[in-house]
């Protein structure tokens, strides 16, 4: 009989007591057939699905219990899932049939290094195949090891080894780490420093190096590290609630407490280049790693769930963000993220009550209340959303040049409530703030023409647009429909199959191409397309007009706007809204 399992039940507890964990599961089942859950394992495996994966390999594995290639399978899916207790079991057996496979030895050494069995862990580390990021990885780890055994010089000659100079940067911001952790103070500043001055925008780094300045140095040189740090990447909550506690006249803790932190931060490390890169399944099995060895390191955790979010896994992206402690910094960070992830599993009302909450536990929070903007604009509650991105702007204490997206999105919010006057004032600010921006140019461009006014700007920023943003669908699409609304069919339809060729499956774009082709002749197309718009499940506003043109085709009027004519002062209705490009 098959058996039913559960996708992403999300049990974890929850950063507020006063709120109950989320739980939107998705049921599986497990087949009796071998052939059945491999199948299963490999579609989930391609999806990213690692719950999935994890779970059909294993019980594929049951009916071929010696198979290699489905016990490799079987212990990389475990590994990115997190199932630590299989992922080992499965690497002790991957290792007795394949004695140069690396990830399995890698897998090994962490779980001796928890066990503080450290010869082991080194033993296991030293086998395996070769490569850069082989090296790197056993160097590093093995410097830990060492210096979880008491012996700094072995660690720091460990270290050392590292000579290409791509990786200077991880040699000395782990010999400085690990110098701290030893209590060399001297050590730890001239390492920690050559790796901030080496790249001070790298966050772990800036923060390594405040947090010894701010024990071991001058405050106000501390204070200066996070500052310059957050006038690059303003309000980041590592770096705000270090800059309130130096502010405070406190000292910061250090980076790392203990060697398994040691350890696991070379790991996270890895995982979150990876992530960067491209690969989610190496970043994943990183990361994973580094949590066995650090369990609740809310940076990692974010990490992992940001990847899960990319891979649209929103279900166990959500069970790791809940996962992240309550009194973490990250906590809030982690809230938001949870919110715009119930956004796209359309769970709009639960998004929406959940940012509420979070806005009234941090009222002066400006990435909770730019998450519920953008929720409240997502829902065409436009005059809430305005009001809060209002007060987004109140409490910000980001440079003004940096709030442009804030005034673009008001902007949109006002312009569909109706106040064209405001969205103008809004778009027009966000251009000062950030001149040439597209989608501000798409927008602004878009909604003149619809109204029938500033043409000749109008056009020279919807051109200027798709100059900026040539392969962006919407953009593109945007020019043609302005086209269009000035009777330029030809021209129109030109840039509209652009824009499908950008965006073959959205419905608008489709539609508008449908209008187009029906002015130049081409009905036979025009209702091709309008079939294909409403296929792709349109906007319920829009489906009723799509549904009425492919009954009965468009009227032969004019232009609905005319091609020559004068500018006017700004209609009374506000325009459709042109696709935002974002």
């Amino acid at each position: 009989m098959a058996a039913l399992f559960f996708v992403g039940s999300l049990g974890v507890a929850p950063a507020s007591a006063a709120r109950e964990s989320l739980n939107f599961s998705t049921p599986f089942e497990v087949s009796d057939s071998p052939s059945g859950n491999y199948l299963a394992a490999l579609v989930a495996g391609a999806d990213h699905d690692t719950v999935a994966a994890a779970t059909f390999y294993r019980e594929a594995l049951r009916f071929d219990p010696r198979n290699p290639s489905l016990i490799e399978r079987a212990f990389v899916a475990a590994l990115s899932n997190g199932n630590m207790f299989d992922a080992f079991t499965l690497a002790d057996r991957l290792v007795q049939r394949d004695s140069t496979n690396g990830l399995a030895h890698l897998a090994l050494g962490v779980k001796f290094l928890k066990a503080k069995q450290y010869p082991a862990a080194r033993a296991q580390l030293a086998r395996g195949g070769a490569g850069q990021q082989r090296d790197l990885t056993a160097t590093l780890l093995g410097a830990w090891i060492f210096a979880a055994s008491g012996d700094e010089k072995k660690a720091l000659e460990y270290c050392d080894r590292l000579t290409d100079e791509n990786f200077a940067i991880f040699r000395n911001f782990h010999a400085g780490l690990i110098a701290e952790f030893m209590g060399d103070t001297a050590e730890a500043g001239k390492r920690l420093k050559a790796a901030y001055d080496s790249d001070k925008n790298t966050l772990r780094l800036v923060d390594a190096y405040g947090r010894f300045v701010s024990r071991h140095g001058d405050k106000a040189d501390a204070l200066k590290v996070y500052t310059d740090f957050d006038a690059l990447l303003p309000n980041h909550p590592l770096i705000t609630s270090a800059i309130a506690t130096l502010k405070a006249g406190k000292t910061l803790d250090p980076l790392i407490k203990t060697a398994d932190q040691g350890a696991a931060e070379v790991l996270y490390g890895l995982g979150a280049a990876g992530g960067r890169q491209g690969d989610e399944v190496a970043a994943m099995i990183y990361l994973r790693l580094a949590l066995y060895l650090a369990p609740q390191r809310g940076l990692t955790l974010i990490t992992l769930a940001d990847i899960y979010d990319r891979l649209k896994q929103y279900e166990e992206a959500i069970a790791i963000y809940e996962s992240v402690p309550a009194d973490d910094v990250l906590r809030t960070t982690a809230d938001i993220q949870i919110a715009e992830l119930l956004d796209n599993l359309d769970k709009h009302n639960e998004a929406a009550a959940f940012l509420s909450e979070i806005v009234k536990a941090h009222p002066n929070d400006e990435d909770a209340l730019l998450a519920l903007g953008n929720s409240q604009r997502e829902q065409k509650k436009f005059a809430d959303a305005a009001a809060t991105y209002t007060k987004a702007l109140s409490v910000s204490t980001k440079p003004d040049s940096v709030n442009w997206p804030t005034y673009y999105f008001r902007g949109i919010a006002y312009e569909r409530a109706k106040d064209w006057p405001k969205a103008e004032a809004d778009f027009r600010k966000g251009l000062q703030l950030q001149p040439d921006q597209p989608l501000i140019l798409n927008y602004l461009g878009y909604s003149w023409v619809d109204q029938n006014m500033n043409l000749d700007e109008a056009f020279k920023m919807l051109h200027k647009a798709v100059e900026l943003r040539p392969s962006d669908g919407y953009i593109v699409d945007s020019l043609g429909w302005a086209l269009y609304r000035l009777g330029k069919y030809d021209e129109a339809t030109k840039e509209l199959e652009r824009a499908i060729d950008l965006k073959p499956a959205d419905p608008t774009i489709n539609d508008h191409l449908g209008d187009a082709y029906w002015h130049t002749g081409r009905k036979l197309e025009a209702h091709f397309q309008w079939n294909h718009a409403r296929d792709l499940k349109p906007d319920p506003d829009d489906l009723p007009k799509i549904l009425d043109k492919i009954e009965h085709g468009l009227p032969e009027d004019k232009p609905p706007v005319a091609a020559d004519a004068k500018e006017k002062a700004p209609a009374t209705d506000a325009p459709s809204a042109p696709k935002s490009g974002g």
